[in-house]
């Protein structure tokens, strides 16, 4: 087992130290104590092995598109090994994915269709009209 300074452990896990800190203030990681014998001043905190999964499971959640309540809860189901309600979250999670793919589809088809139009070359190429913002004109 290795133990890295915050520095090292946020590059571990793919962060920065100023998220690894909003982790512990948000109770999802743990702040390692200082060293005994140490004055606050220059005892090192240091993370393990441990340390570096848990932020590394924390990213890949928020990935997956959980939020950080929603990670807080997983990680204390895990605690409990309460894999029911896991499961359930996972699955919810899935549909929200499955509605998001489908979103996702339809305006890539409308996308497609619209660069199909636009290679005829016949008037303005409705690409640009499709994603304008302003009022349309009467």
């Amino acid at each position: 087992m290795k133990f890295l300074t915050i520095s090292r452990f946020a590059q571990a896990g793919g962060v920065g130290i100023e998220t690894v800190r909003y982790y512990q203030r948000r109770g999802l990681l743990r702040t390692p104590p200082r060293p005994e014998g140490s004055n606050s001043a220059n005892g090192v905190r240091r993370y393990g092995d441990e340390d570096v999964e848990r932020l590394r499971f924390i990213r890949s959640a928020q990935t997956s598109g959980f939020t950080l309540d929603q990670i807080k809860e997983l990680l204390s189901l895990d605690a409990r090994k309460n894999r029911k309600r896991a499961r359930e979250m996972a699955r919810a999670r899935i549909r929200e994915l499955d509605q998001k793919i489908v979103a996702m589809t339809k305006a890539r088809q409308a996308l497609e269709n619209m660069a199909r139009l636009c290679e005829t070359g016949r008037g303005r190429c409705p690409i640009i009209p499709a994603f304008d913002l302003k009022v349309p004109r009467e």
